[in-house]
């Protein structure tokens, strides 16, 4: 058993998918209207990542206290300084010892995004 996706509801589509897409480099995959709701499926390219993320105007929206959702990346001190060029206050690289490095930043619902790296 894996985890297909995860999913997100957000306020604003546009503003996440730009955010997902710089972030974590996942890509759009499929994009449709579902009733009132939009969603958007973004993926790695070969399938084993995939977030959804929905917006439904009247719908309930999601605040993202309290979790977090980690990507694993190999260009870590790359993607902190995109994340600052972009204006996303992350924070700073952390080194806890154990051969990992990471950092966090914020969605704009407020899911805490984790990048790091693992030893190999």
């Amino acid at each position: 058993m894996r985890i297909k996706h995860v999913t997100f509801m957000v306020r604003n589509l546009e503003e996440s998918i730009k955010f997902y897409e710089t972030i974590t480099e996942l890509t759009v995959s499929r994009r449709f209207q579902a009733g009132p709701a939009e969603l958007a499926f973004l993926t790695n390219g070969s399938g084993e990542t995939e977030i959804e993320l929905v917006c439904r105007p009247q719908g309930p929206k999601f605040e993202g206290k309290g979790m977090f959702i980690c990507f694993e990346t190999d260009k870590l001190d790359e993607m902190h300084k995109i994340a600052q060029d972009k204006g996303l206050n992350p924070s700073d690289i952390h080194n806890p010892g154990d051969d990992t490095r990471y950092f966090y930043v914020y969605d704009p619902d407020g899911v805490s995004v984790q990048l790091r790296v693992f030893p190999k």
